[in-house]
């Protein structure tokens, strides 16, 4: 899923308290490797049927699943309560923590992966049967993770950067918008641009990561939706990229999709973590993807990393220039100049965080969050009220794009996957997606940048 654009963010703060829950038990001497391999796959099932059930009462909460479809049909038969099933989910977590900790990294984060996995999914069930938490609660309980709370200034001062990129009278958002204006995708061009954008991602992709032959996708414009484009991954390396054509889309959004949703983003993790943890070595619970959980940090977190791992500096613009400006029918001049300002504005991206914590948090309502987007924020009217709707739908999801890029990015190049050994940051992204590490396991995942 695509909510906002790309982000570039000087503080992040995570908060890595949520991982005490699936930490490692001290004491005792691992337990025989095959039995333990046992009880987590016997676990492994009783979790996926968990979260089938679970999003029998919850709409949003099964993005993928491709395992047994008696699963599902059972559980959309029996339509147990949500207090039953959280009773479950407290005995299934016992269970998996009673599992010793394992000497091999891979298995030991699978255990402690999992039991995250069911506290966040338990969570979750909570807040639909009527429980309130704040924002800040909501996402450590979710998603593993805090975002750091920021001053009305730290906006405006960044802002003031972009006076010299768009100078004029007005306030800055009006102009922002209308420089924007000039890089919008008619309509009757979009597909055209949006194919030969994710072609250029899989191109830049293909040589680094290895993927299973027959890997595909199809593309689906569709409107009425609160987010600007989905990848539902059907199963058996399949996905269809939904784009939502509801408002104008500007030129650098090409890529930001193509790359978020396709390849190297969610159309490649959910690839590998189908090859390498469902057939391989036959983990189900990665059959299925509960929407509101730490998974999802990663995911998206790893999406919008995977951009500028794709396409690193100056080489987006150059794409652009040579190959999308064309197709749209665009003035690709004032390319350079529109990549300077995109990378300004993206760096306002937590603006939309604080706008969700203040209107989610009932300190104010949805026209005042929609106001603070464009004033700090700098989002058009129209996607500013649609990211409202987004918050409404999702709440404090928000925070998986910007703060779990940031993540991503530091955990990578803490491993040695700077911007200057660019195939060691393919190498460590792609161990990354083909793994289930969480986000309160990341290397350097607590900083400034």
């Amino acid at each position: 899923m695509e909510g906002s654009g790309r982000s570039l963010v000087l503080i992040v703060v995570a908060s890595l308290a949520a991982a005490a829950t699936g930490c490692v038990r001290s004491g005792g001497a691992p337990a025989d490797a095959s039995h333990s391999l046992e009880r987590m796959n016997r676990a492994a099932e009783r979790y996926v049927k968990l979260i089938l059930a679970a999003g029998a009462h919850d709409a949003d909460l099964v993005d993928a699943f491709y395992g047994p479809k008696e699963w599902r049909q059972e559980a959309e038969a029996s339509r147990r309560p949500l207090a039953e099933l959280r009773g479950e989910a407290d005995a299934l977590t016992e269970e998996v923590l009673r599992i010793p900790a394992q000497t091999d990294e891979m298995l030991e984060l699978r255990r402690r992966y999992l039991s995250r996995q069911l506290d966040a999914v338990n969570a979750r069930m909570r807040i639909r049967g009527g429980e309130r938490l704040s924002f800040d609660a909501e996402s450590r309980a979710l998603y593993d993770a805090v975002a750091p709370m920021l001053p009305d200034d730290h906006f405006l001062r960044l802002q003031a950067q972009l006076e010299g990129e768009l100078p004029g009278a007005g306030p800055l958002a009006e102009r922002y918008e209308a420089f924007r204006n000039r890089f919008l995708i008619p309509r009757d061009k979009l597909d055209a641009v949006f194919e030969a954008a994710i072609a250029g991602c899989r191109e830049r992709t293909k040589p680094h990561l290895e993927l299973p032959a027959g890997e595909t996708f199809r593309v689906e414009y569709v409107t009425g939706k609160t987010w600007s484009a989905y990848n539902w991954y059907q199963g058996g390396f399949a996905s269809l990229i939904q784009v939502n054509t509801d408002l104008p889309i500007s030129i650098d959004r090409a890529i930001d999709l193509a790359c978020h949703e396709g390849y190297p983003g969610h159309h490649v993790y959910n690839v590998l973590l189908e090859e390498h943890l469902v057939r391989d070595r036959g983990w189900m619970e990665f059959s299925v993807y509960p929407l509101f959980s730490p998974q999802s940090l990663i995911a998206e977190g790893s999406a919008n990393f995977g951009i500028e791992v794709a396409f690193p500096g100056a080489e987006r613009v150059a794409f652009e220039k040579a190959r999308l400006y064309p197709l749209a029918g665009l003035d690709a001049s004032q390319a350079e100049k529109y990549g300077r300002v995109q990378d300004l504005v993206d760096r306002l991206s937590y603006a939309g965080n604080e706008a969700a914590r203040r209107y989610l948090d009932g300190k104010i309502d949805g026209k005042a969050a929609a106001d603070y987007l464009v004033r700090y924020g700098l989002w058009p009217r129209a996607r500013a009220e649609q990211r409202v709707r987004f918050m409404e739908q999702y709440r404090s999801y928000v925070i998986n794009y910007n703060l779990g890029k940031d993540l991503v990015r530091m955990h990578i190049e803490a491993l040695g996957g700077t911007p200057d050994r660019p195939e060691k940051r393919w190498e460590e992204f792609k161990k990354l997606l083909a793994s289930p590490r969480l986000p309160s396991g990341l290397h350097g995942g607590v900083g400034i940048s």
